[in-house]
């Protein structure tokens, strides 16, 4: 692909006549604004603005119909608008190190985002609507204003990754229920003891090494006595005719464990 150069904030107009393009990074570039121009790059998928003095979306880039990950971190954003809920493509949102400090409702329309990067932004609450962003697995936090655990995160059942590192939190609710989740970061929060979690539940913050660690020493317990348990059994029910069907001996069911990123990544 060409190589275009960005001189004192402005793009070249050369740019627009690249109608197929599918990538276009133009990170720290000094832009204070798009062209209504950015709209005719229809195949668009990537898109990254980040570290720009962008003070607020421009509407060219909600009419980008395939754009699936977009970067907008370190600008000077303080919401999103309302026509930022038609792009309905958006896998993955980076808006860390803005000045949001109300959760953007055009996001809500967005059910198919999957990573929803908003650390070190102004946020002290999240709507009670969050759950209609069914397809969330990823949600980082950290560097807010969160004086209280969100109530509405209870119910985002399906995420696996929530970061929330560096707010002012002194109490969690029990979250075992979050059936979904995978890894918790709390570090840097005023709080006593670590949340409470499921067992699949990797723990980072203060006092999470010894969590894990009985926890450990708990699961490996309950291991030990499920297995002697079936030895017995299997003892008792011990019976001299081979299987007969030669089915081969089934595996580990669960594979090998993937592993979480740190931050959103192009998946």
């Amino acid at each position: 692909s060409p190589r275009l150069e960005v001189r004192g904030g402005r793009l070249p107009a050369a740019l627009w006549a690249q109608r197929g393009l599918v990538k276009l990074y133009l990170s720290g570039a000094g832009l204070r604004e798009l062209p209504a121009e950015l709209a005719a790059l229809r195949h668009l998928r990537t898109l990254a603005l980040d570290g720009n003095e962008l003070l607020e979306v421009p509407e060219a880039l909600c009419r980008l119909p395939r754009l699936a990950y977009l970067y907008l971190g370190r600008n000077g954003l303080q919401g999103l608008p309302p026509a930022f809920a038609r792009l309905q493509s958006l896998r993955c949102l980076w808006l860390e190190g803005n000045f949001v400090a109300r959760f953007p409702r055009a996001l809500l329309g967005l059910p198919g985002l999957h990573s929803l990067q908003l650390g070190d932004n102004r946020l002290a609450r999240l709507p009670r609507a969050l759950p209609r962003m069914a397809g969330l697995r990823g949600l980082w936090l950290y560097g807010n204003r969160f004086e209280e655990f969100p109530p509405a995160l209870l119910r985002m059942g399906q995420l696996r990754v929530l970061d929330l590192d560096r707010n002012r939190i002194a109490r969690f609710p029990d979250l075992a229920g979050l059936a979904g989740l995978r890894l918790l970061s709390y570090d840097h929060n005023p709080v006593r003891r670590p949340p409470r979690v499921a067992d699949a539940v990797q723990l980072v913050g203060d006092g999470a090494q010894e969590y894990m660690e009985a926890r450990e020493e708990r699961l490996q317990g309950l291991r030990s006595q499920g297995e002697k348990e079936e030895e017995e059994e299997e003892g008792a029910e011990a019976s001299p005719a081979a299987p007969g069907d030669g089915s081969p001996l089934l595996g580990d069911a669960e594979g090998g464990g993937a592993a979480l990123p740190g931050s959103p990544g192009e998946t």
